[in-house]
């Protein structure tokens, strides 16, 4: 590679390295080489190294990292989004029939008023003590108290709804602000997101066709040595657990989308993240789980490594950034990243936060 070019590459890493810092708090880099002196004779190196590369390979590594992390953050928001406007939707039908109930209390209550005035303007009591007849006055005081149970309950009811109106009102105005804040936060997620794969796609077309080629093999032989590493463990030597249905079933439809391309955000069926394949196959197979790998560590139930089954989630990283279903083999079936397609990989290819299960419950 010529001297501009070199120095191309070096400046995009660099900038690659500034990006990273100010996406993920806590990632340190080292200082750049400085530039010889002026007055010494540098040699030129033609062909980019492997050492180079690899610190290629690593800065792309935390940049794609940094964007699944911001694309878990995205959609949970878009998932939060969903809840709460299913929510406003569910306060707005009550509002609406509450207001017709109490428009049809009104118009019941209007009808007594109504009734009392054509009975001379009289209440009901004074009526009853002008009554002439005994048996009416016996009869007419059974019935005053009924009336005036009834308005009683007519008037309190009357109450009650206005107050659950007033209840549903707020609790509205309340989710609509959450939902809001919420579409806040989802906008800076995307911009992170897309801010995070833009540098990666920029450091990447700077290498040349040849160079590309090698960093795809270094890719391949840092995942063949986490994988070889964690084989050599014996992780799997006491792995007896066998898929349940459901369990098959969700890893059917997970394997059957190979091939598709990754995009972040998206749940199928043409598209997926790593999160969105793995929800979306257990939705196939009929069980729902939470949208992000963050919520499935979270909220799914955790179980050993070594207790894993077919269909099992694992989780990656320590932020929980990453998700693939097991297969079986010591393999699970992924959506990588950008640029990437669903696909097999080694379950231990990548740094194992946890595994956890979908279906608990089943045998």
């Amino acid at each position: 590679m010529g001297a501009g070019k070199r120095g191309v590459l070096t400046a995009a890493v660099t900038v690659v390295c500034a990006v990273t810092v100010l996406a993920v708090p806590g990632t340190a880099f080292a200082a750049p080489t400085p530039p010889p002196d002026p007055g010494t004779t540098a040699s030129v190196t033609v062909v980019t190294s492997d050492v180079e590369l690899e610190a290629v390979r690593k800065n792309l590594d935390k940049l794609y990292r940094a964007a699944a992390k911001a694309t878990d953050e995205y959609n949970a928001a878009e998932e939060k989004a969903r809840q709460q406007t299913a929510q406003v939707m569910r306060l707005a039908k009550k509002i609406v029939e509450g207001r017709e109930k109490l428009a049809d209390l009104k118009d019941r209550a209007g009808a007594a008023a109504a009734a009392q005035y054509r009975g001379g303007g009289l209440p009901p009591e004074a009526r009853l003590v002008l009554s002439d007849d005994p048996q009416d006055f016996l009869d007419g005081a059974g019935r005053v108290r009924q009336e005036q149970h009834a308005a009683k309950g007519l008037l309190g009811e009357m109450t009650r709804t206005q107050r659950d109106l007033e209840e549903y009102a707020e609790d509205a105005r309340e989710q609509m602000r959450k939902l809001e804040a919420g579409r806040k936060v989802k906008a800076a997620a995307q911009k992170r997101v897309e801010r995070q794969i833009e540098a990666a796609e920029k450091l990447e077309a700077e290498l040349e066709q040849e160079e590309k080629e090698r960093l795809a093999r270094l890719e391949r032989q840092a995942a063949a040595r986490a994988q070889a590493t964690w084989l050599s463990s014996g992780v799997l030597d006491e792995l007896t657990s066998k898929a349940t249905a459901q369990g098959r079933e969700a890893v059917a439809y997970a394997t059957a989308q190979i091939g598709k391309p990754y995009q972040w955000g998206a749940e199928g069926p043409n598209t997926f993240d790593c999160s969105g394949l793995t929800s979306q196959a257990w939705l196939a197979a009929g069980k729902t789980i939470p949208r992000t790998s963050q919520m499935q560590w979270q909220q799914l139930k955790r179980v050993d490594v070594e207790d894993m089954r077919p269909g099992d989630l694992i989780i990656y990283w320590a932020d929980a950034s990453h998700v693939g279903m097991y297969v079986g083999d010591g393999v699970m079936v992924h959506a990588p990243r950008p640029g990437r397609t669903v696909t097999l990989a080694g379950a231990g290819s990548m740094p194992i936060l946890g595994v956890v299960r979908p279906d608990p419950a089943a045998e």
